[in-house]
């Protein structure tokens, strides 16, 4: 066993130095360093941690050689039946290794809490940073790949952010004091015993190229089997609703079978590789211990003696193999920095202080306006081209258009998660006071997404969320205003009722005015709603936006909808279709929305 772990240490630790050198040549090497420091920034909010750390390992180190040494005279004497110093070796040796063992613990209870301490401070900076990225750079990466940095990546850095100096220091401490004992009693023995390690380095490189090429093709193939389980369990209804659950059970099997057969060709190799390495880490040792008989078959050495060089052999080894594996373990934290700062590193949101004097003018309420806005996800595909836009307080104005036409990008427009190539997008105060849409004018806004959006907990949890010190009683007029108290109120536990992951145990239209009552509950001067009323009944929809325009006056309210009903309510009305929003009067309005 212990020859395998040598091996496979001795196998990362060449790929890594080509790693090192490979990335030296493109100039990556810098980009490295870049990394390290980064994560110095947080070892150094522990130094006295590390301090302690290092001399901690240092002690435990001592002692557990003291403890050693003490044993090959205990040995000695019993072997030679000397016992008048018998008792103080046996309370040396024991002593030594309960500090030792005292030590190590104490290493290993101070490494756990501050790489949890660690983890903590760069996942609450990492989600500060997330939270306050740019919309149109965090949309480029996955749920599951942020998932994966936030967590996995986090993890690999926080670990090794304070062991990582302690380790090399105590590593080499080790390494030298095993050393030199050695060669303080034989110094053939200890050459000897240093020569399996790089032994073992020298010859694992044949096999680096082989290696890495499985371990690429094990780590991509796992990814995708991820990547189709989550798809699947985000997607549970409707797989359920088509029926396709044997599909999806068949697929599965598949990646299985595809992630078998490469991990086990993969688990082939090693077993082959190791098995080499091993002989050849046997012939050392046997050396070293077939060179321990002739010393003692010639009365060179003690039994006692010839004990401490075999452990001291094997503490040598481990020692070198630590110094080894640091060399991975600092590549592998530096690949996860640069991952994490990548998100951190992506361009912030915009935000204008200007902002803050418009919240004592929302009594009045704003206007909500764009005046010539081009707008393009992708250079040379524009999705809005040279628009305008206005909506007033105290109107209900409404986006139509069909699918996929531009209404749900008006709508980010609106509230500055993304902003024009050209025009502009602004809010205009009673005063003529005008501010560009930016993350900080967002406050104004209450929204209603597409879709379910609440949230496991209960019902006050969901409505609390966006007012945290919201009473009951208002509460209650949320879900009044939004026509949901009806069904809330019916329940024994009321406001406190159960809410499932995304609105499970409420009916789509239930769980849509409870969108919609959260809304109300912010009472924002203006309300965005992106086909936040399709799932309500006629009736149900006139009255919940009536209640809204009643709740104040002043409110802007702009809706995204395909239902003639709603536009009847409007005061005005916009038709977003190929990159146009333009205005349409009454008779245009019905006949648009004919052809939708």
């Amino acid at each position: 066993m212990e020859t395998n772990d040598k091996s496979r240490n001795d196998r990362a630790f060449f790929k890594s130095l080509r790693i090192l050198r490979d990335r030296k040549k493109e100039g990556g090497l810098r980009e490295i360093l870049d990394d390290w420091r980064w994560i110095f920034t947080y070892t150094k909010r522990h130094k006295f941690a590390v301090l302690f750390y290092t001399v901690l390992g240092i002690f435990s180190t001592t002692f557990g050689l003291v403890a050693s040494v003490a044993g090959k005279h205990l040995i000695d004497i019993i072997t030679g039946y000397q016992t008048s110093k018998l008792g103080l070796l046996i309370a040396i040796m024991l002593g030594s290794a309960g500090f030792s063992l005292l030590f190590s613990s104490l290493i290993s209870r101070l490494n756990a809490k501050i790489s949890i301490y660690i983890n903590n401070d760069i996942q609450a900076d990492i989600f500060d940073r997330i939270i306050d990225v740019d919309w149109k750079s965090i949309s480029e990466y996955s749920s599951g790949d942020l998932l994966n940095r936030f967590n996995t990546d986090v993890r690999t850095v926080s670990s090794n952010a304070i062991s990582w100096l302690p380790s090399i220091i105590i590593a080499v401490y080790n390494f030298i004091v095993t050393f030199a004992l050695i060669w303080h009693y034989n110094k053939v023995m200890s050459l000897l015993a240093f020569a399996s390690a790089p032994v073992m380095l020298l010859l694992s490189k044949y096999f680096i190229t082989k290696q890495r090429d499985f371990a690429k093709r094990v780590k991509e193939t796992g990814s995708k089997k991820m990547a189709f389980e989550v798809e699947t369990f985000y997607n549970f209804d409707t797989i359920k609703s088509f029926g396709v659950m044997e599909t999806c059970a068949r697929k599965l099997r598949e990646w299985q079978q595809k992630l078998k057969k490469i991990s086990l060709e993969y688990n082939m190799f090693t077993i082959k590789t190791n098995i080499f390495m091993s002989v050849l880490g046997l012939i050392v040792q046997y050396a070293a211990f077939g060179y321990c008989l002739f010393l003692l078959w010639t009365h060179q050495i003690t039994y006692g003696t010839m004990t401490l060089f075999l452990e001291q052999r094997g503490r040598l080894s481990n020692a070198f193999n630590s110094v080894v594996g640091i060399v991975p373990s600092f590549l592998t934290s530096s690949v996860s920095a640069h991952r994490i700062r990548e998100l951190i590193e992506l361009p912030r949101e915009i935000h204008l202080p200007e902002s803050e004097q418009l919240k004592a003018l929302a009594d009045n309420g704003f206007e909500v306006r764009m005046d010539g806005v081009n707008f393009a996800y992708v250079e040379d595909k524009q999705v809005i081209v040279d628009s305008g836009f206005k909506a007033a307080p105290g109107e209900i104005v409404a986006l139509i258009g069909p699918s996929g036409g531009g209404k749900t990008t008006m709508i980010r427009l609106m509230l500055g998660l993304i902003h024009p190539d050209s025009g502009t997008a602004y809010l205009r105060a009673s005063d003529g006071t005008e501010v560009g849409m930016n993350a900080d004018s967002r406050s104004l806004f209450s929204y209603v997404p597409q879709g379910n959006t609440m949230i496991s907990g209960t019902v006050a949890d969901n409505m609390r969320l966006v007012k945290e010190d919201a009473t009951d009683e208002e509460i209650i007029e949320a879900l009044k205003i939004a026509c949901a108290w009806d069904f809330v109120s019916k329940h024994p536990d009321g406001i406190d009722r159960k809410v499932g992951e995304r609105g499970k145990g409420f009916s789509e239209g239930q769980a849509q005015r409870l969108a919609i009552a959260r809304a109300v509950l912010r009472d924002a001067p203006i309300l965005l709603l992106d086909e936040a009323t399709s799932a309500l009944d006629v009736a149900t929809e006139r009255q919940v936006l009536r209640n809204i325009i009643q709740q104040r006056p002043n409110k802007t309210c702009i809706v995204t909808t395909h239902r003639p009903t709603v536009i009847n309510l409007c005061q005005r009305v916009y038709r977003v279709m190929e990159g146009s929003v333009t205005e349409l009067d009454e008779k245009e309005s019905g006949e648009a929305l004919m052809n939708f």
